[in-house]
């Protein structure tokens, strides 16, 4: 694949910093485009599927968490949120948005291009397996759910389907692989290592939020995947006897 069929798109009002970042990634020879609102970067999303956006979280008119989200619920797109120093929980309510990485200005643009490479291989790895016909799919239960590990997508007893980003599957893959047993936030870190931004124990927290939405749990009582306290998460063996 040549890397000009790679389509990244740079979203900023500031010019200095979307033309940094369009330059650095076209000399890199990717397809670039930029918008400076999210309104204008909507109307580019909607002629065209991009790879890779790059994206600020303080955007004028709609922010970009909620580009970040509206994205999510219909795409895969590779999502990497330019924040401030200073948006320490805008960060973490981005991961929580579905954003796959993010990135504190000031940056340093080769750090971006290789998060953005890793991203991009993930991207078109799973629009490829998506693609291919599934002979042997693998199954693992999650309660009432399915996990296929070969789509790496939860499937519900009516046959819908909830994707999971990389993060999700393999923190779920985790937690399934040690049933019952209750795994540190340091252990289930170091599942996720292969990811390009460091994992935290925050990050930890907000992955294991998101898996119990997508598993439609409680919040306040969730059966499936259980809190210990001091110690860090389990996935329980019997959901149903947990109430």
């Amino acid at each position: 694949m040549l890397m000009s069929d790679i389509k990244i798109l740079v979203v900023d009002d500031s010019s200095v910093i979307r033309e940094t970042l369009e330059s650095y990634f076209a000399e890199e020879g990717y397809t670039v485009s930029g918008a400076d609102t999210a309104e204008a970067a909507e109307q580019l999303l909607g002629e065209q599927e991009f790879d890779l956006i790059l994206l600020d979280i303080r955007l004028p008119g709609k922010d970009g968490l909620t580009l970040t989200r509206e994205l999510r619920s219909r795409s895969e797109v590779g999502i990497i949120l330019v924040t401030g120093k200073q948006d320490d929980i805008d960060r973490i309510i981005g991961l929580e948005c579905g954003a796959d990485e993010y990135v504190c200005k000031p940056f340093n643009a080769r750090e971006v291009l290789a998060r953005g490479k890793n991203l991009i291989r993930r991207v078109r790895n799973q629009r490829e397996l998506a693609k291919k016909p599934i002979e042997e799919p693998v199954f693992r239960s999650i309660g009432t759910w399915q996990l296929d590990t070969s789509r790496r997508v939860l499937l519900k007893s009516d046959r819908s389907v909830s994707q999971l980003t990389e993060g999700e599957f393999q923190l779920l893959l985790a937690l399934k692989a040690n049933e019952g047993v209750a795994l540190t936030r340091d252990q289930l870190m170091d599942r996720i290592k292969n990811r390009t931004w460091n994992a935290t124990d925050r990050t930890i927290d907000v992955l294991i939020g998101r898996i119990r939405r997508k598993l439609s749990e409680d919040p306040h009582c969730p059966q499936m995947i259980i809190t210990v306290h001091g110690v860090g998460y389990l996935l329980s063996n019997n959901p149903q006897d947990d109430l």
